[in-house]
């Protein structure tokens, strides 16, 4: 059966039609770009799906240093150096990190799970983000600034921040032990 010219106009200006839509939409500034925006309907959905299959194939199963005091000590150090800004502490969550899309997890709240922050998410889960940052929210990829030995410090202690801190690092990030 041969397509009646109808069917081909159709078929392409279809096809020219649609980019050309794309694109004025575009160059108009009608996405939603700036942080107070509402998000495209699916867009945490969409962005997520990559970034756990991505996390699954690459993230380490487990740390290769202990989570001793000294660790978590120089963790709490890094942490306040480097993400207190955005992820605030105890006792003062981070106005900052309220103001970014998607807004930043305060990682020293509890949740309804029980688990403090990231606290329930698989350690190599931690660090992967860590080292490389998220695409899209504002995590920076600390992978070239942090020695591994500060990645995995500062990753263990966002790991255990549901259970008891030595006493340097739970002043440090806010929490009276």
């Amino acid at each position: 059966m041969r397509p009646t010219p109808v069917a081909v106009l159709s078929f392409l200006a279809g096809v020219l039609l649609l980019p050309l839509a794309v694109l004025l939409y575009l160059n108009f500034g009608r996405p939603p770009v700036a942080t107070a925006d509402a998000p495209f309907p699916l867009e945490e959905r969409l962005v997520k799906i990559p970034l756990n299959a991505r996390i699954r194939r690459e993230a380490p199963t487990a740390s290769p240093i202990a989570a001793t005091d000294d660790n978590l000590n120089a963790g709490a150090g890094i942490y306040e150096d480097k993400c207190e800004v955005c992820h605030g502490t105890v006792d003062e969550p981070s106005a900052i990190g309220k103001t970014m899309f998607p807004t930043a997890p305060q990682l020293w709240v509890k949740k309804k799970s029980g688990a403090v922050g990231v606290s329930n998410d698989p350690v190599g889960s931690i660090y992967w983000k860590v080292k490389n940052g998220v695409r899209l929210t504002g995590m920076p990829a600390y992978g070239k600034a942090l020695t591994e030995q500060q990645l995995w410090q500062v990753t263990l202690l966002l790991s255990v921040a549901d259970k008891p801190l030595p006493a340097d690092a739970a002043k440090t990030v806010g929490r009276t032990e």
